[in-house]
């Protein structure tokens, strides 16, 4: 449950970049079909995983997707994975350059740690999203129920408004795909059925009331979102210097986590072909991407982000309909 909601609260969600690009008016349908479609996609994934022994996420996706896609879903999650670990590496340089350090320290203060942690292999990923996790949640909830009591917002006052359902689904999409990578790469960790139900169940629970509170607040502060690159900063903006730097301590974990989560997919899935360690397979990586984090946060996530979300919708409805084609399968 850890390594899942790590996994999906990087860098965008936790800025509320990535919510509000998808979300923001007339959404509630919408977070409420994601929370049920990520809960149903994180069972199918993970069953998979578990039934098929997996230690990369490969044989997952040829489960999903069929043997003749598999190469070029493939391909596209190696580049999906690739690029959000720089949006997570380009986020943390800009969340130290807003309190006025240089954006390549930032970026180099993500990229130390991020290495050091595979020295420890895949159960030093599952140790540090264990550990983090509550700070990451705690915080997000602490901050917008809040803001939600000073602004005096309702909590249901936008529950009506569902005309933007829709969204659901690339978001839902958006998401899936690390899920993939992550997941498919601790199969045979997983000991039981069970294991499975509270995983998913309990991540999309809790991703869902927090997607609804975050995107509730945004809504109110819609106007002031276009002059800030991290809109978290916009909720914060009324609230004491020491909140901005317990919200940024938070923002930057969620960036570490996911950026984990991301290198653990690219680096499993080729750890077979090259056989180094993992922290020389990440090292390695790394040094590719450096260069990229200067196309900036904002831009990164306006631009690849819904296209993402696009181009998996066939992934996410691979998945949707997984329990009902290997039950036909079986009979």
């Amino acid at each position: 449950m850890c390594l899942i909601i790590g996994t999906t609260i990087g860098a965008g969600y936790a800025s509320g970049r990535e919510l509000w690009q998808f979300f923001g008016q007339d959404s509630s349908l919408a977070i409420l079909l994601f929370s049920f479609m990520f809960s149903f996609c994180c069972m199918s994934i993970m069953r998979i995983s578990y039934e098929q022994n997996a230690g990369h996420y490969l044989p997952v996706l040829r489960k999903v997707v069929g043997r003749h896609l598999t190469g070029i879903y493939d391909g596209m999650i190696i580049i999906y994975l690739f690029t959000t670990t720089v949006v997570m590496l380009a986020g943390s340089g800009a969340t130290w350059q807003a309190f006025h350090f240089s954006y390549r320290l930032g970026v180099l203060a993500i990229i130390i740690p991020l290495i050091l942690l595979f020295v420890w292999d895949v159960k030093g990923i599952v140790t540090v999203n264990s550990l983090v996790l509550p700070l990451l949640i705690g915080g997000l909830l602490f901050v917008l129920l809040l803001f939600t009591h000073d602004q005096n917002l309702s909590m249901f006052g936008h529950i009506k408004e569902t005309s933007n359902w829709k969204a659901a689904f690339p978001f839902t999409a958006l998401n899936v795909v690390p899920l993939i990578a992550v997941l498919g790469a601790i199969g045979n960790k997983v000991e039981s059925q069970r294991e499975i139900w509270v995983a998913s169940i309990g991540s999309g629970l809790l991703l869902g009331v927090v997607s609804y509170l975050y995107n509730n607040s945004l809504i109110q502060i819609s106007e002031e979102i276009i002059l800030y690159e991290i809109p978290l900063f916009a909720i914060l903006k009324e609230y004491p210097f020491e909140m901005m730097i317990f919200m940024s301590i938070v923002m930057w974990t969620a960036m570490f986590t996911t950026a984990a989560s991301g290198m653990l997919g690219i680096v499993t899935r080729f750890r077979e072909y090259l056989q180094q360690p993992l922290w020389i397979l990440s090292m390695i990586t790394i040094v590719i991407m450096v260069p990229f984090t200067s196309f900036g946060f904002s831009t990164l996530i306006e631009y690849l982000y819904p296209l993402y979300g696009l181009l998996n919708l066939y992934v996410l409805g691979s998945l949707l309909l997984s329990p009902f084609i290997h039950r036909f399968k079986i009979r």
